[in-house]
């Protein structure tokens, strides 16, 4: 099956669904056209949901032998985010195999989680499998940009179509640990996401006489300096001591990682920026100022006179719309009466439960290639469309199993990064991990 899930990579990849935030974008009619011609080839009936023109997402089902059993749903979304392709090595959307490993946009971003889940999907359906309780299959649009178009939509207006009681989605599979008590971590809970638009205003004038004007660009710049020098305190979740366990390192190392009162100052001196950011993110809450529009109206010799600015903000577990309000209020101090806020999204952090069958059966899948490994949970620092099902009651973790060969700081750099690949093997053990968790769970 591995040759099968290279190939439907490959074509997913090349498919180029790019989300860019707006309604017209995704165009992920191409990898559900796709999808569902594979699909169907198994004699599987493929229902499509279109909400926005283009923007497809496909439901398959496998009729449980038992109305009281609980369901499985496989899911994965078809679009990627976009891309600069000056810094890419090779085309990110050829979907090159080269050195035994696939390139190109999506390839881990969830591309790969989304091939293998519908390759195992097929085989299960043309091999005459029965599950006890209904196994879906939701190949999902829009994730990338917040889900309106896809998992939220469906949520909204035909949950039928996609409850159940357990989810597999991304991300997870990577190993940690020491030599003696190895790991292989499994998403369970993701922090929040509170997007912001920030509207600060004005008044226009021609820029040849800039002298005591009102310049909306001048003070948005003084707004996105408050929010980026802003820093709360670190603050720990339930599952950080074993996220920190799973990382292998010495005593004295993890005991400053485990410490609130020492955490930032150990981060500010990390030798390994792309290490300390995921540290931060994941014991802080989150600011990023990401995009900033003047309108149409912005150009050289024109003083602005409204300008948004777009704050990408992550959540820890317990916070809500009242604590974000707080937190803009501290950062921007005395410029707060300047500014409008406009909420984007608004997603609390969720997490799921571990003492479930699901987690059980995970541990098996994984102990059949890595006997000594042991299952950590973990918190993602993104969003993903687990937080939908989350809501719907469902449990969901984020999933796989990836070579060992494959380090999570090398792994991480390739979300929305340059030069997007996955390997072979992690391929292979993903999809054979998808299929023996379908078997013992659902026969």
């Amino acid at each position: 099956m591995t040759g099968l899930t290279i190939e439907l990579l490959q074509a997913l990849i090349r498919n180029e669904c790019v989300n860019d935030g707006t309604a017209e974008s995704g165009h992920e009619v191409r990898n559900a056209d796709t999808l569902q011609t594979m699909i169907e080839g198994a004699g599987v009936e493929v229902e499509r949901f279109e909400p926005t023109p283009g923007r497809v997402s496909l439901v398959a089902r496998i009729e449980g032998t038992d109305p009281s059993a609980q369901s499985l749903c496989l899911m994965g979304h078809t679009d990627v985010v976009p891309v600069n392709h000056d810094g890419w090595d090779r085309d990110p959307f050829g979907g090159e195999l080269i050195d035994d490993e696939v390139w190109g946009r999506g390839a881990v971003d969830m591309l790969n989680i989304t091939s293998s889940m519908a390759v195992v999907f097929r085989h299960l359906a043309s091999t005459g499998f029965r599950p006890k309780g209904d196994l879906i299959y939701f190949a999902v649009a829009d994730e990338e940009s917040g889900s309106a178009h896809g998992a939220r939509w469906m949520a909204d207006h035909h949950p039928d179509a996609i409850r159940a009681d357990y989810v597999l989605t991304e991300n997870g599979g990577l190993h940690g640990g020491g030599v003696d008590s190895p790991t292989v971590s499994i998403t369970v809970g993701e922090k929040g996401v509170a997007w912001r638009r920030l509207r600060v205003d004005g008044t226009p004038g021609h820029g040849s006489m800039p002298f005591r004007k009102d310049n909306a660009l001048v003070k948005a710049a003084a707004v996105i300096q408050r929010i980026a020098d802003y820093n709360p305190p670190a603050r720990f979740h339930e599952l950080w001591r074993e996220q920190v366990d799973s990382f292998g390192l010495d005593p004295a190392t993890a005991a400053v990682l485990l410490d609130e009162s020492k955490l930032d100052d150990v981060l500010a001196g990390f030798p390994d920026a792309g290490t300390a950011a995921f540290l931060h993110a994941c014991t802080h809450t989150t600011f990023s100022t990401n995009a900033v529009d003047g309108g149409p109206e912005m150009k050289t010799n024109v003083i602005p006179d409204s300008v948004t600015i777009d704050v990408d903000i992550r959540t820890l577990p317990g916070e809500t719309e009242a604590e974000v309000e707080a937190h803009l209020a501290d950062a921007l101090g005395d410029l707060l009466d300047k500014v409008r806020v406009e909420p984007i999204m608004n997603d609390p952090a969720s997490i799921s439960r571990i003492d479930t069958p699901l987690w059980d059966a995970l541990h098996r899948a994984v102990t059949h290639h890595f006997p000594a490994a042991r299952l950590t949970p973990s918190m993602s620092v993104g969003f993903t469309d687990s937080r939908v099902f989350r809501d719907l009651g469902s449990v969901a973790y984020g999933a796989a199993l990836l070579s060992p060969e494959l380090r999570p700081g090398e792994f991480a750099a390739r979300f929305h990064g340059n030069n997007e690949r996955i390997d072979v093997e992690s391929l292979r053990l993903t999809t054979q991990l998808w299929l023996d968790v379908v078997r013992d769970l659902m026969s």
